[in-house]
């Protein structure tokens, strides 16, 4: 009805025709809208639901400001939605105000804003509240942010030594701050250059941006690393590359992401995801059906795109960027386990070719159905003035896909990847598009487990079985469905990958597993090792993979970069560097155990003891 009133369709039958492929993908598990159209889309009444899942904020050097900032993210969190939001516009609290003394600094009204996200349950259910808070590597108060989470965890700690509940609900973390928020530090690539040059760097006054204090690069990179190694934060977002990859630098830059770095974009804007379930569309024959999977781009494309002149949005400048830039986050869950189900591990070159195609398919088709909506309904707002700069990160996708490597990946399924973006060039430059970005990495949490998906997102599975603590409390033992159709792709006869299945069951892990040849165990191999093993993808392996994906996105990779317990400081520093290296745009790392409670883990185990913890980040 949205779109026929929208003037989307050029027939009755076209919209039947929507409609009824609609509903297929997603009641067959295709393809699932974010969260917040499950929850909003028919409850709200004659009031416009929010149906976005992502929103990036702005906040002033004022007090008004910083407190609008407090009450609209309490409304995006009421309607199970998530924020980000960079605070380097606020004065350092080494800053003096205009009517004398110190200023209290962006640190100390994150704890503010993390106590409001604290008392407001998303979407009205046991769901969390979801935001990101990032700060400029040259702000004078970044050392006091990088610490911030870390020395709040170690009081969690003590408090767990003398007996309070340490669930996730649980009465220590109910008194400890900043634990409603992810928190990255954002460095240009000047910031890297010096930081393995060893060269110095200035913290500069937010009010005057003189220097205000000089440092070493390598030396705050270090202590990112440590804060990091200690508790998973802060991440890092890599200013440089994301601003190369910007489609409308014309009307500003971007400064901040949502909660998990995938949805980059200018200051408050919105985007609305959501995600195809990649092993629905492998074929009787075990191969990839491009041309299905390009269909049902398509049909997500347009009803995405209907979606966002429908929604509401918190704020009225919200609502303008919305509706001038329309942007759309498409991704897909799954991978993990379609990469298994081929009889490929994850961590190879022929995994990160096979994923590039399929991704650059995704977007080049997402972006080609967005050039034949602007014949039709016109381009963005903001298309006409950013033209130049749009077009040519279109060009940069196109080139990108013809670097794929032929040899490693189904003649077809290049041949359809390269085609759509030749055809995203010939279209944009007729009719432009209606959006101004189409992909997105996102980490599907919610929604693969709704279309029954082994994986999330672009990861690899955690573990082939795995344990998730839930919020209500309870625990879930899921055990990874995939490895059957590996095990038959791999050339073992059903009662061999019988027998090795049960090994899984009663182990919780593959390794030793009967009749399982060595030269298979790499296609098994999971985030993290299973409590009764020894193997797990290297933090390389996590590393190349968002190397490979990310020139096929238009934002960003929610990813964790997963690191054993034994990983070192220089270790968590390595990640940072070699992502950055990788032209990856966000990245997090989550060091084995150094979390006390986690939803996921690969062990029953439910006391304060810190190991066999996986990411949630």
């Amino acid at each position: 009805r949205w779109g026929r009133d929208g003037g989307y369709f050029a027939s009755e039958s076209d919209s039947s025709i929507l409609e009824d492929e609609l509903t297929w993908l997603l009641v067959n598990q295709h393809m699932a809208f974010n969260s917040p159209v499950w929850f909003n889309v028919g409850a709200s009444g004659d009031r416009k639901p929010q149906c976005s899942a992502c929103f990036i904020l702005s906040v002033q050097d004022d007090m008004e400001s910083i407190l609008e900032w407090f009450k609209t993210e309490g409304r995006i969190f009421k309607g199970g939605s998530g924020s980000g939001i960079n605070i380097s516009s606020i004065r350092s609290s080494k800053e003096h105000l205009s009517g004398g003394g110190l200023a209290s600094g962006p640190v100390s009204f994150m704890r503010g804003a993390d106590s409001v996200a604290g008392s407001i349950k998303s979407g009205g259910t046991t769901r969390r509240a979801a935001k990101m808070v990032v700060m400029n590597a040259d702000h004078p108060d970044v050392r006091e942010f990088i610490w911030c989470k870390a020395k709040e965890e170690k009081k969690a700690w003590a408090l767990g030594e003398q007996g309070y509940d340490m669930g996730l609900n649980g009465e220590a973390w109910q008194s400890i701050q900043f634990q409603n928020a992810n928190n990255s530090v954002r460095v240009t690539d000047d910031f890297m250059s010096a930081a393995l040059e060893d060269r110095e760097w200035h913290l500069r006054a937010v009010t005057t941006g003189e220097a205000f204090e000089t440092t070493k690069a390598r030396d705050l990179l270090r202590e990112i690393a440590e804060a990091a190694w200690q508790c998973g934060d802060p991440g890092m977002q890599f200013d440089t590359t994301i601003n190369r990859w910007h489609t409308r630098p014309v009307s500003g830059r971007i400064n901040g992401s949502n909660p998990c770095s995938e949805f980059m974009s200018l200051d408050d804007t919105a985007c609305n995801l959501a995600s195809l379930n990649l092993t629905r569309f492998v074929g009787e024959d075990g191969e990839f059906d491009a041309e299905r999977f390009a269909r049902a781009v398509d049909v997500t494309i347009a009803a995405q795109e209907i979606i966002v002149g429908n929604s509401s949005y918190p704020t009225d400048k919200i609502t303008c960027n919305a509706h001038a830039n329309r942007e759309l986050g498409l991704g897909y869950a799954n991978l993990g386990a379609l990469l298994m189900s081929r009889g490929l591990a994850y961590d190879s070159e022929e995994a990160r070719a096979y994923t590039a195609a399929i991704t650059a398919l995704m977007t080049g088709e997402a972006y080609a159905e967005s050039a034949r909506i602007a014949a039709v309904i016109g381009p963005y707002d903001n298309y006409p003035l950013n033209k130049d700069p749009h077009d040519s990160v279109m060009r940069m996708h196109r080139d990108a896909a013809y670097r794929i490597a032929a040899e490693l990946v189904p003649a077809s399924l290049l041949r359809a990847a390269r085609t759509a973006w030749d055809e995203v060039v010939e279209l944009g430059q007729l009719h432009g598009y209606r959006n101004a970005q189409a992909s997105v990495c996102a980490p599907t949490g919610t929604i693969s487990f709704m279309m029954d998906c082994d994986t999330t997102g672009v990861e690899p599975d955690i573990a082939l079985v795995k344990y998730k603590k839930l919020v209500g409390g309870g625990m879930l033992k899921l055990v990874n469905q995939t490895v059957p159709a590996a095990l038959s792709r791999l050339g073992y006869t059903e009662s061999e990958a019988g027998a090795i299945a049960s090994h899984i069951e009663r182990t919780d892990t593959i390794e030793g597993a009967p009749g399982l040849r060595d030269e298979h165990l790499p296609v098994f191999d999971c985030a993290f090792k299973p409590a009764k093993g020894t193997r797990s993808i290297s933090h390389m392996g996590h590393i190349k993979m968002m190397g490979a994906v990310q020139p096929f996105i238009s934002g960003a990779i929610s990813k964790t970069v997963n690191l054993p317990e034994t990983a070192t400081v220089d270790d968590v520093m390595d990640a940072y560097v070699q992502a950055w290296k990788h032209g990856v745009k966000a990245v997090a790392t989550y060091r084995d155990g150094s979390k006390k409670v986690q939803p996921l883990s690969t062990s029953t185990d439910s006391s304060n003891s810190k190991k066999d913890a996986a990411s949630v980040r």
